[in-house]
């Protein structure tokens, strides 16, 4: 159960993303497609297309990652090497897959960038007040 805790969570939102973009055909372009419509009190009518979509999931996964960063073991170090492995992957794939070169995926790829940062930087502050000097 701790190793399925070790697993980051960008990893799930990249393969998805692959997913739906490699289904699209140049014709039928899938994220481009609405996924919800929503009229909010001012009155205006907001739309969230799969780009959207991710983007927000990706913020919310964000969140969780930092959460699970705050773990102070040997999981947690895992948990950091994958998630810099994670934004390796989104970050190759920004640069040589023509099929990934949108502000979405650049937008996600920050995203897997601030977990990895955040993920250490979390650690190591936690790390520093666990350290007593002079007993």
């Amino acid at each position: 159960m701790q190793t399925l805790l070790s697993i980051p969570l960008n990893m799930i939102l990249l393969f998805a993303y692959n997913a739906i973009i490699f289904m699209s055909t140049p014709d039928n372009y899938i994220p481009d497609v609405l996924v919800a419509s929503f009229v909010i009190p001012s009155g205006a009518t907001l739309h969230i297309t799969w780009n959207i979509f991710f983007i927000l999931v990706g913020i919310c996964i964000l969140y969780f990652e930092i959460l699970k960063s705050t773990r102070a073991t040997y999981q947690a170090l895992i948990d950091h090497l994958l998630s810099l492995v994670v934004f390796v992957i989104f970050l190759v794939e920004l640069i040589v897959l023509p099929e990934m070169g949108s502000a979405t995926f650049l937008i996600l790829t920050l995203l897997a960038l601030i977990d990895v940062i955040a993920g250490f930087t979390v650690s190591l502050s936690t790390a520093r007040r666990d350290i007593s000097i002079g007993g």
